[in-house]
């Protein structure tokens, strides 16, 4: 992805809530990646919502900056954690990183989403130890 000049706060650097928009817009991607609609799944009475999120910003992105954000993903009983890491493309630095916590709601109930699951299945697994550090 590229920062967009809109994007900037006065200082030049990324406001620090885009970064929520960034790994929101990845967290959808890998959802068409795992052949989830996140609005064919509001139809059907599932909504993945957010939890909690804990932000870590390292070092700032500035307009037109290029950047990778990646993501890992485990499951701790009915919660999806997502661990974020943002890096600018020109020197790999690391700019943000963050766990962002989701549970699903059925029907407007706090439950579990087999097709969630089905679909993460081959992401899931256990946090390693260096993950998320930069």
């Amino acid at each position: 992805m590229m920062v967009r000049d809109y994007e900037c706060d006065i200082e030049g650097i990324v406001n620090n809530a885009n970064y929520l928009h960034y790994t929101e817009h990845t967290r959808h991607l890998f959802l068409k990646a795992c052949g989830l609609s996140f609005a064919e799944m509001h139809q059907k009475g599932v909504d993945a919502v957010v939890a909690r999120m804990n932000l870590q910003f390292k070092t700032p992105l500035r307009c037109d900056d290029e950047f990778y954000s990646r993501l890992n993903l485990k499951k701790e009983g009915i919660k999806y954690i997502f661990y974020h890491q943002i890096h600018r493309a020109s020197d790999d630095k690391l700019c943000f990183r963050a766990s962002v916590e989701l549970v699903c709601l059925v029907n407007g109930r706090l439950g579990t989403s087999e097709e969630y699951d089905k679909a993460f299945e081959r992401y899931v697994g256990e946090r390693k130890e260096e993950e998320g550090k930069g």
